[in-house]
Formats: structure tokens, sequence, C-alpha cells
């Protein structure tokens, strides 16, 4: 039966060329479906490792209680004095705490290749704590903003895709005029974000407080130490979660949202794909009739014309998941876009294409090319022998 089956595949195999156009609508439709599945894909995975890549298991956020995102909450100064002198937070080498108050603004930048159209982006006011708290953040361009000054850095995400965030240029911001100093990179949701001192951010955008404070745990106990201590504290509201969690939190909204995209956008042209593969098969299997019914009469087996014929049709729609596949990774691996985040600012964000999500794509090809192979497949082996030579 296998030499019978070998014997039936090498033919159907050698005959591809003469039927190029039919197997080339089974290829195409394939690597369709395959590239718009894994580039979606890739979306999702690139925010999430963004936003995971953000959080370290070793720091908590403290926020208003209630508060599901920084741009919801609000602390006042005293609040942020009692965090930051609570127990289970971890001393620098300067013996001061780990501990930074940091406020979010929502501010406006317009995007490259945009005329006038404005889009939501973080400025963020930071203690100098922030950059022990971020060891990864580093300058890449320029120097840091100087304290008690309208100044700015920026993340590289932002130079990206927005236009006049190069050091030198100025960003108009609620009727004042801010200099970009300098450019950093953290390879995380911060490249998104403006930095500027906290207690400028405070004085130009008149607030008080903070949106939320970042600290570092004192050891594997500081997270449960700090909690039960804000928690035991009747003047404070406030909830505390590892900032991990928070980031990863995040990206749950956003994976389901891609993820239900996907399977409706796969699934509508799967079926086309389905139906390409059905018609190119049948196609297939009418012109050679005479040739499966010669094989018929000569002793062949009606499986291995079956598998001969599935045999093809998975070889067609694997060598379009393989281009399709390649596509993708051509065309979308580490593009840099940005998409509104759950602050409602813009996080920049590069695609990111996985071994995992190929695999994916590849078994959707193979299993729509058994989809679409088995019917033809089943009558090839139910030709009758004697009408099929006769119409020959």
């Amino acid at each position: 039966m296998l030499k019978q089956i070998s014997a039936i595949t090498a033919i159907n195999i050698k005959s591809i060329p003469e039927r190029w156009a039919s197997s080339l609508v089974i290829v195409v439709g394939l690597a369709g479906v395959v590239a718009v599945f894994t580039a979606l894909l890739a979306m999702g995975a690139g925010f999430e490792s963004t936003l995971k890549a953000s959080g370290r298991a070793d720091e908590a956020m403290v926020m208003r209680g209630g508060s599901d995102a920084e741009v919801n909450s609000g602390l006042d100064r005293d609040s942020d004095d009692l965090i930051e002198q609570a127990p289970g937070i971890r001393s620098g080498p300067d013996g001061k705490r780990l501990a930074s108050a940091e406020m979010m603004v929502i501010a406006e930048l317009v995007r490259k290749n945009d005329i006038k159209n404005g889009f939501n982006i973080t400025l963020r006011g930071v203690e100098p704590a922030a950059f022990a708290l971020r060891p990864d953040l580093k300058l890449v361009e320029g120097r840091n903003f100087t304290p008690g000054l309208r100044e700015l850095i920026v993340g590289r995400g932002v130079t990206r895709q927005f236009q006049g965030a190069e050091p030198g240029k100025i960003v108009r911001m609620r009727g004042s005029d801010w200099t970009v100093v300098g450019v950093f990179e953290s390879g995380d949701a911060y490249e998104s974000e403006l930095w500027a001192d906290l207690n400028v951010v405070r004085t130009t955008f008149a607030r008080n407080g903070s949106s939320s404070v970042l600290v570092a745990l004192d050891g594997a106990g500081g997270f449960d130490k700090l909690k039960q201590s804000l928690s035991a504290d009747p003047r404070l509201t406030v909830d505390v979660i590892r900032q991990q969690d928070y980031f990863s939190g995040q990206t749950k909204q956003f994976r389901q949202t891609i993820g239900v995209l996907a399977g409706v956008v796969t699934a509508i042209m799967a079926l086309g794909a389905i139906f390409a593969a059905l018609n190119s098969m049948y196609a297939a299997v009418a012109t050679r009739s005479k040739e499966i019914a010669t094989l018929r009469a000569i002793g062949f087996g009606g499986l291995p014309v079956l598998a001969s014929v599935m045999i093809e049709a998975l070889l067609l729609a694997l060598v379009g998941g393989i281009i399709g596949a390649l596509l993708a990774y051509v065309l979308f691996n580490n593009l840099s876009v940005a998409t509104l985040g759950q602050n409602f600012t813009q996080v920049v964000f590069g695609f990111k294409i996985t071994p995992a999500l190929v695999v994916r794509g590849l078994i959707i090809s193979i299993l729509i090319g058994m989809i679409g192979g088995f019917l033809p497949a089943l009558r090839a082996t139910r030709l009758p022998v004697v009408e099929s030579l006769r119409a020959a």
C-alpha cells in the first residue's frame, strides 16, 4: 500500500506544473490566510511584550483605592509622604527610600505624516528615584532634564511616531513651552512617554500630589508588609499592586480584542480558502479521471488514491502557509506602531512574530488543506472505472 501511495503521489506532484493556475489559487489563498492571522496575533504579542517588559516583580505601585489605571488615580502630597515612609520599601545605596511619586498628565502631539491631528500622549512627572527604579532606562541622546525647569526627556518610541519630539525642539502644552533636552530608551511602554520634573508638572498643570507612587520592595516579604501597613493606616485609602501585575492586567482587554478579531477574519478568509481548495482539487481529479481509472484498473486500491490526493492538497497548503508566514515576518516583524492604551494615551510598540505564531499559522493552513482536499479525494476513490475509461 505504501508503494502504491508513493507512486501515485509522485505522479500527482509531477503533474502540478501542468495545473499551475489551479494549484496557485490554493497556495495564494492560504498564504493570505496565514499572513493575516499571523500579523494580527503579532500585534497582540508585541503589545503584550512591551507592557510586560515595563513591570518588575520586585516593585509595587500604590494608587488611590478603586483605581484601575494611573489616569484614574489621584493622591495628595500628604498621602505621598505617608506612602514613601511606610515599611516594606527598600533603601538605595545612599540610604534614601527607593520611592517615586509620579504625576501622569495627558498631553497631545501630532503624528508623523499627519498635518494637524493631535493624539494623546503621556507626560509623566517624576522624582529623582524614578531612574533608580527603572535601571533599564538609559539616555541615548542629549541630557537629563534640570529640576525646576520646563524641560523634557522623551522616549525613543515617541521620536519614531510623533513630530517635534527631537532634542532642541519646543513642545507646547497647556499654554507653556517645554524644551526637549534628551531621548531615552527602555525597551518597554515608558518609551511612549514624555518625562519631566514632578514639581514643575504640578505647578504648570495646577495639580497637587501624584497619580501613583512607585516603590522598590524590601525583600520577599516587602509587598505584604507594605500592603498591610498602608491598609491599616486610617489616613489612606489606597490599593497596592505589583508593578508586573499592573502592566500585565493592562494587556488583557487588548489581547482579547485582537484574539476575537483574528478569529473572525481568519474564519472568513479560511472559508474562502476551503472553497478555493475544493474547486481546485475537484478540477484536478476531473482532469485526471482517465489516469485514476487506469490505475484502479491495473490493481491500485482506493485508499492509496485517496491518500495521494490528500497529500497533494496538504503539500500545497503547507507551501501556502510557509509563504504566508514569510510574508508576515518580512512585512510586519518589529514594525513600529502606536495604539490607545488603558490610560487613553498612545502606546508605541512593535509587532512580534514568534515561532509559536508561525506554527499556529501553519497548523491552520494544514487543517484548511485537509478539509479542502478530503471530498475531492473521496470522489477520486469512487470514480467508476469503466465509465471513466469510456469517457476518456
